[in-house]
């Protein structure tokens, strides 16, 4: 018998009946219980960011020295809470991260992200309007400002947010 190793599964015993882990067969591997037949699943998260742009200009903000990917550059954003609506969550993310309270008005773009191998995602780029707040970084960044085409920082922290960037330049938005 196999047993996971903790680094390639949550769990180390079923969550269940307590019995060892197994790694299972096929693709992709799954580790899986033989005494219940629990499986355990590893998906990724659902990131939502939200775009808001100005006068040709992108809203962006620099991440806390003290939260994943520090002192670099990105679309505001967060993670989806359990029980939490999509549209509800990119509005509160947005609103904790910038100031800003926005109106969402469609999705710009979904994309997986690989950056970081442990914690995968799906993230949603949602078009955003302001309609109240006052700007001001809170929450995992330390500062927010709108970026031309031509400012974009050039340590941006989410390789996503870069094509979502130059989707947004290919179609003359920024």
């Amino acid at each position: 018998m196999v047993i996971v190793q903790r680094n390639h599964s949550l769990f180390t015993f079923c969550p269940h009946c307590g019995g060892p882990l197994i790694k299972g067969q096929g693709r992709p591997v799954r580790p899986k219980c033989p005494g219940c037949g629990f499986v355990q699943y590893r998906n990724p998260t659902v990131g939502v960011a939200v775009v808001v742009i100005e006068g040709g200009r992108i809203l962006l903000g620099k991440r806390a020295p003290n939260v994943s990917y520090g002192g670099m550059w990105c679309i505001p954003c967060g993670h989806l809470e359990w029980d939490e609506e999509v549209h509800i969550a990119a509005i509160r993310e947005f609103y904790e991260e910038t100031g800003l309270l926005v109106e969402i008005r469609g999705v710009l773009a979904v994309h997986s992200n690989f950056h970081d191998v442990e914690h995968q995602t799906v993230g949603i780029w949602f078009w955003g309007d302001p309609i109240g707040g006052e700007l001001k970084a809170g929450d995992d960044l330390v500062e927010v400002g709108f970026f031309s085409r031509m400012e974009i920082p050039a340590n941006m922290a989410f390789p996503t947010d870069l094509v979502v960037i130059e989707e947004l330049k290919r179609g003359g938005k920024i």
